[in-house]
């Protein structure tokens, strides 16, 4: 027999506070994070009967705690019930050991704490007593948040302990209280739909203004793709005398200690994500009304203040913005921000909390009351709930001890290091203001003392000075070692050691004579041959540095660097020269000169060197649109190759390619280590660089044993199925890109046999500064690794102080690695080459312009070029996240991500290439994969599909060359066509009322709201008859987006058909490149 029904005795909307957790608990109805967890410690005998009918006296004097809350016609309903039953259960720990006695409490604690509720069943509480000894017992309470807040503690307290005392003498009837929760949220939005409170609520829009982006925490772990509640809290205390200067800076300042805390905790975020502009959510009692004064109910309501802090300000200026803002907070403090921020467009991201992710509160005094029940005394007790309600929420108390508190954190998001860092800085932040509140916001770094010794140790690791010796002469000595063994083979030519040091004195001495020596350049024009070889060698003895002039880049490109870097000596192959405007007076040098039989060997010209001459200048890209070269030094050069040398270890029988175009640094060690350590050089064919088959027939022919890939390259090579006939091959050496995870997992798979290094480095600093091994099992990225020898690589903000590991920023470089500068570009030298403030007297750093972060465990992890991240609708956008989730997707080989100007603004744009045979990740599912992957201004608004990305000479990827998007952004009011699609369409028109919607309209920029979804939900639940979680249709907000992840279409065969020709087209064309190079090679592999 079914229980009856209680009468209801009040029906209300829910209050503005009310909606937003009831509206979460109907998405998730698992959701916990909105418990309100408390318990008391009772000492003292205790009757369980007289405090269950107490707890029941209690629940039947608050209408809150026997509210049902439901959807009636669409809308969401309190319903006040006559009476809610309810039970207290009991425990008796009582027998047990101590220490199982205290585990047993605090199974119960947790257990009561992660109670689910059920807001269509009251009541909103329960509770369980639980004994540990004759006199000593706890009881465990939980309230879900829609029906109590943290004002109601000391209401529910004393309510308590009154029914308590009656239940003891006989039945509880506590007085009624004046007014019912239902009618003041009646009253409340009368208030807001009368007008009476617009003055307050135009202050708010106006103040919050435009779209807030989302703060970059630095969080450690990755971010899921929904939104999480898995917490922890870590205790604060500050020390006494810190709190007490606290206090003398707020009478000084004229300043709440809330005015002060809260400036601090701004900075502290403005710093740690570089960020300026930000919301943070402080919570607020809400109780306008005095009939509320009396109520345990869901008042607090949560007010929001934007930070708008540059580096430049001071400490001082942050405080007087925020006690503007809580002056003019308090003025306005009547209006409901739940439902202002509910008309709002910010971006959403289901992985978020919308507008802000941060909350921050102070409270003042005790931290909770005492109270009694008859004799035993009871006192609240700290509890960690072990959700999280936000990302991360500072909670401080004031009392005469000074400021203690606790923040509490996503564990999904940040480990308790992590945790511990953003306390850390916050505590420095204090410090600053209370010693000087004038100071620079961001002329103080935010790093402990231990910390940073740790990040000095990581960052400059403790390693010999390498006894200087020019490369050149390094060389001389190997040949004198070993004069008849292989120094250069390329096809069927081959140079020995002793021939190889003849020629290069022999052109050595014809440059010197032609005005070549120390310091001065040499430009060397000339294609990949052994004679490029000997020329580069040749140019070091004279005591030049070379220029390398590639002879496949365009003949205005050749004009310019010749005038640029003011050579006096060209050294050209094969009349390359003739098509170029030579400056007057400049010497040209045939390279392919025959020499006369039998010529001796003149030895080296006698040329001093040291380590601060020049040994090259290699042309980089230049933001001017011009290059600009960057003078290297030969102590860079000679500290870069003895540290590979100590990683490779090199010796006589490894066979090294040489396959990078030399106006790329990556050639330079390519050219040199193997003839410094009495290896082979393998010279590859000109263009062979861009083959995969021409560099396996390479490798298998000459034994290489080394061999270096840009990722882009290594991708193509292990493609084209080459790889398994390159059993030579120990060591594959990337750079250039970044390495992705799956890349470094297809290398092991097809090169079990051979050793993956990751490398990077600028050309400005001599090659390479960072090396990292790649081991299996390896994680969800390959780190860039630790500094080589005798170089320093610091993670930086952008004031130039030092950031805690974990936190993204700039890497800068110092040591024996930098280069001189560039030639010729003062200016430019000076902007990128910087003054060192890390302690070094004329000390200088090299500024990367990449974003990197270091591991907990001091490795250094690439999160970007600073320039690739983009904003798009006021939200910070790392393209190169979207990359690596793109090829991280089934069926995707490569994957680029850029932003071109849309329609409607800038856009993001994807291009893929498509894993061999597979056409199920057709661009519309690659959207639908991302969608529950990345928050929706994330997903690129189209991805096109590729045979190959472009790449340029070097073989990185070249983003100018990707072609203008085969799937543009869709017009607005694209009809819909499949079935699914229609469905989607029709609810959506039912729920916005309507009467036609684009495929790929926004639903919530469509007028779409929290509360509509759960509308959308219902209607296509019974349209489709099937299940859909609310929260899906916030991940998919578009009718293309839902209807792809419900009911994916099916692959285009005209589609598939086009790509399977296209790929045999590429297949005949490669084919047939390669019998020309080979019949151009007479007979020889290329």
């Amino acid at each position: 027999m079914m229980a009856a029904v209680p009468p209801v005795l009040a029906s209300a909307p829910l209050s503005f506070a009310q909606e937003p957790l009831w509206l979460l608990q109907s998405l998730d109805p698992a959701l916990t994070a909105y418990n309100l967890p408390r318990a008391l410690r009772i000492r003292g005998e205790l009757d369980a009967d007289a405090l269950e009918r107490a707890l029941q006296g209690v629940i039947a004097r608050h209408d809150t705690l026997r509210t049902r809350f439901a959807m009636v016609d669409g809308e969401p309903r309190q319903e006040v019930l006559a009476h809610a039953a309810f039970a207290l259960s009991r425990e008796d720990l009582s027998a047990l050991a101590s220490a199982e006695r205290e585990a047993g409490l605090a199974r119960t604690l947790r257990a009561v704490a992660g109670h689910v509720f059920d807001l269509a069943r009251p009541p909103a509480i329960v509770a369980t007593l639980v004994r540990l000894a004759p006199d000593e017992s706890v009881l465990a309470l939980c309230l879900h948040h829609i029906a109590s807040d943290g004002a109601s503690n000391p209401l529910l307290a004393a309510d308590l302990q009154a029914a308590y005392a009656q239940a003891l003498a006989g039945p509880v009837q506590l007085a009624p209280l004046a007014a019912r929760y239902a009618e003041l949220a009646d009253d409340q939005r009368l208030a807001v739909h009368s007008g009476r409170l617009s003055a307050q609520m135009a202050y708010w829009e106006a103040y919050l203004g435009a779209p807030i982006a989302p703060l970059a925490l630095p969080n450690d772990r990755p971010r899921p793709p929904r939104q999480t509640h898995a917490g922890a809290l870590l205790p604060l205390r500050l020390p006494t005398a810190l709190s007490e200067k606290l206090r003398e800076r707020c009478r000084e300042m004229a300043a709440t200690p809330f005015v002060l805390l809260l400036a601090a905790w701004q900075v502290t975020l403005a710093r740690l994500c570089e960020q300026g502009r930000y919301a943070i959510g402080v919570p607020q009692a809400g109780r306008h009304d005095e009939r509320a004064e009396a109520l345990i109910g869901c008042f607090a309501t949560t007010q929001v203040y934007v930070a708008d802090i540059a580096s430049h300000h001071t400490l001082r200026d942050v405080v007087a913005a925020v006690r503007r803002d809580a002056l003019m907070a308090m003025n306005h403090a009547e209006a409901p921000l739940e439902w202002l921020l509910s008309q709002r467009r910010d971006p959403r991201d289901p992985a978020r909390n919308p507008l802000f992710q941060v909350l921050f509160g102070v409270q003042m005094g005790a931290a909770a009351p005492r109270c009694a029940f008859g004799q035993a005394q009871a006192e609240f007790m700290e509890l960690d709930p072990g959700t999280a309600k936000f990302e991360l929420s500072l909670d401080l108390r004031i009392d005469a001890d000074g400021v203690s508190g606790y923040l509490e954190y996503n564990t999904d998001l940040f480990s308790p290091d992590a945790a511990g860092r953003v306390l850390q800085a916050c505590e420095r932040v204090l410090r600053q203001l209370a010693q000087d509140p004038d100071v620079r916001c961001g002329a103080f770094d935010l790093v402990p003392s231990a910390h940073r010794l740790q990040l000095r140790r990581w960052a400059v690791p403790a390693s010999a000075p390498i006894p200087f010796v020019a490369v050149h002469e390094r060389i001389a000595r190997q040949a004198r070692g070993t004069p008849d063994a292989v120094a250069l083979v390329h096809g069927s030519e081959t140079l020995r050691y002793a021939e190889l040091e003849a020629r290069a004195n022999r052109l050595a001495h014809r440059l010197a004579q032609a005005g070549a020596g120390a310091d001065t350049r040499v430009a060397v024009l000339a294609s990949r041959s052994v004679a490029m070889v000997v020329g580069l060698l040749a140019v070091l003895k004279a005591g030049a540095a070379y220029v390398p002039f590639d002879p496949e880049l365009p003949a205005a490109r050749l004009d310019y660097m010749l005038a640029d870097s003011g050579p006096r000596v060209l050294l050209s192959q094969g009349g390359h020269h003739q098509t170029l405007s030579l400056p007057p007076g400049l010497t040209t040098l045939d390279l392919d000169a025959p020499e006369s039989p039998g010529m001796a060997d003149p030895g080296p010209p006698a040329v001093p060197l040291h380590p601060e001459m020049l040994a090259y200048v290699i042309y980089t890209s230049g933001s001017t649109g011009m290059p600009k070269g960057a003078a290297n030094r030969h102590g860079s050069l000679d500290n870069r190759l003895m540290w590979m040398q100590d990683m490779c270890r090199l010796q006589a029988g490894d066979v090294v390619l040489q396959k990078t175009p030399f106006g790329f640094d990556v050639s330079v060690w390519e050219f040199f280590l193997p003839l410094m350590t009495g290896a082979t050089l393998a010279v590859a064919d000109p263009g062979a660089h861009r083959d995969p088959q021409a560099l396996a027939a390479v490798i298998e022919r000459d034994g290489v044993t080394t061999a270096h890939f840009v990722p882009s390259m290594l991708q193509a090579f292990l493609d084209g199925g080459v790889a398994s006939q390159c059993r030579s091959l120990r060591r594959v050496i990337c750079s250039g890109e970044a390495l992705p995870a799956a890349l470094q997992a297809q290398t092991w798979q097809q090169l079990p046999w051979a050793e993956l290094h990751n490398l990077y480095g600028p050309t400005e600093a001599a090659i390479d500064v960072t090396h990292w091994p790649c081991l299996p099992p390896g994680g969800a990225d390959v780190p860039i690794g630790r500094p080589i020898a005798n170089t320093g690589t610091h993670v930086l903000d952008a004031d130039l102080n030092p950031v805690p590991a974990g936190q993204p920023g700039e890497l800068y470089l110092d040591g024996i690695a930098l280069a001189r500068g560039y030639l010729g570009r003062a200016g430019m030298t000076a902007q990128r080459f910087v003054a060192s403030p890390l302690g070094t007297a004329g000390g200088r750093l090299y500024r990367t312009g990449d974003r990197v972060r270091w591991s907990a465990d001091g490795v250094l992890h690439y999160l970007g070029r600073a320039d690739d991240q983009v904003k798009i609708r006021g939200n910070r956008i790392e393209l190169g996240e979207i990359e690596t989730v793109l090829a991280g997707m089934a069926g995707v080989a490569q994957a680029a991500a850029l932003v071109r100007d849309g329609a409607g603004g800038p856009e993001l744009a994807a291009y893929v290439v498509l894993a061999a045979g597979d056409a199920a990740a057709a661009p519309q599912a690659l959207r639908a994969g991302l969608a529950q992957r990345l928050p929706a201004y994330m997903v690129p608004s189209s991805i096109t599909v590729l045979q190959r990305l472009p790449l340029n000479a070097s073989g990185k990827l070249d983003r100018k060359a990707l072609p203008a998007p085969t799937q543009a952004a869709p017009a607005a009011m694209q009809a819909p066509t499949r079935d699914i699609e229609k469905t989607i369409a029709r609810a959506w028109c039912l729920v916005l009322g309507r009467e036609r919607v684009g495929l790929h309209d926004n639903f919530f920029d469509s007028g779409g709201h929290s509360l509509l979804v759960l509308r959308l939900q219902a209607e296509l639940q019974s349209a489709l008859g099937q299940r859909i979680p609310a929260v899906d249709l916030f991940t998919y907000p578009t009718v293309a987006a839902l209807a792809a992840h419900l009911s994916p279409a099916p692959p285009d065969p005209d589609q598939d058909a086009a790509q399977a020709q296209a790929h045999a087209d590429d297949a005949r064309q490669r084919r047939e490149h390669l019998r020309r190079r080979k019949r151009a090679a007479q007979g020889a592999l290329p």
